[in-house]
This record gives C-alpha cells, sequence and structure tokens, in this order.
C-alpha cells in the first residue's frame, strides 16, 4: 500500500530512483574499465528535480519575458525538463580510448550512496512523523 504523506514525498521517491539509475550507470563504468574504447556515463537528473520542486513550491507568479522585439527568442519552458545521461568530458582518454577513471567513479558512487541514503532517512523521518500524529490522535 503506497500513499502520500506531504508534498515533498513524490520528489524524495523520484530522487531514489535517480539515485538508483545513477548507481548503476557508475557500477556500469567501473565494470567497463578495461573495455576498450568505452566512454563513462552519467545522468544529470539533478536540474530536471530542481525545476518541478520550485514550480511546485513556488507561490509567485511567473515573471513574463519582456520582448521589445518581436524576433527575441522566448524564454526556456522548463515544464518538460527530464534527465539525460551523457558522457563525462573532460577524463583523459586511455591509448585503449578508454575514459574511466576508477578514483573518479569510485568518488561518485561514494557521493551518489550517501544522497541515496539521505533521501531514503528523509522518507522514513517523514513516515514516523505521519505515524506519531496518527498515534497521538487515536489516544485523544
Amino acid at each position: 500500500m503506497s500513499f502520500q504523506i506531504s508534498v515533498s514525498d513524490k520528489y524524495l521517491e523520484s530522487a531514489i530512483a535517480a539515485r538508483a539509475i545513477r548507481q548503476d550507470l557508475i557500477s556500469s563504468n567501473i565494470a567497463n574499465a578495461d573495455t576498450p574504447y568505452y566512454k563513462a556515463k552519467d545522468i544529470d537528473f539533478e536540474s530536471a528535480l530542481i525545476a518541478e520542486t520550485k514550480k511546485e513550491f513556488s507561490h509567485t507568479k511567473k515573471l513574463e519575458l519582456a520582448k521589445t522585439n518581436p524576433n527575441m527568442l522566448d524564454g526556456i519552458d522548463e515544464s518538460n525538463l527530464e534527465p539525460t545521461i551523457f558522457f563525462r568530458d573532460g577524463h583523459l582518454t586511455r591509448n585503449d580510448g578508454n575514459s574511466v577513471d576508477l578514483d573518479i567513479e569510485t568518488t561518485e558512487l561514494s557521493k551518489n550512496n550517501i544522497m541515496y541514503n539521505a533521501a531514503i532517512e528523509a522518507l522514513k523521518k517523514d513516515a514516523s512523523i505521519f505515524k506519531a500524529v496518527l498515534t497521538a490522535s487515536k489516544n485523544i
């Protein structure tokens, strides 16, 4: 049985799912450290998550872009941002064309694990608060 306790729960659940996907990508990078021509991949979901939370928790109206000329470009529509998988740039490629740096991958894996656990703990904390309220109201 799944129910939402607060508005932030759906974002926590999305963050947990995205962190699990990132864990798989980083693990795949590590597993392919010796594969010739393998390029390290990563996922950028933070920008999409930030944009969505700003929409949800923003209580101000959107400021429209003023155009002084009809040829000016419109602003960016952030309503349909999706996480994107990309190849990491800036890493030195070895002679065999592989761009996996084990130091970077293990660091990213650790950071991702910490963020995953933090999101899980936040979800647990939210559920325990809800449970305490239910228990307290039952005794009234």
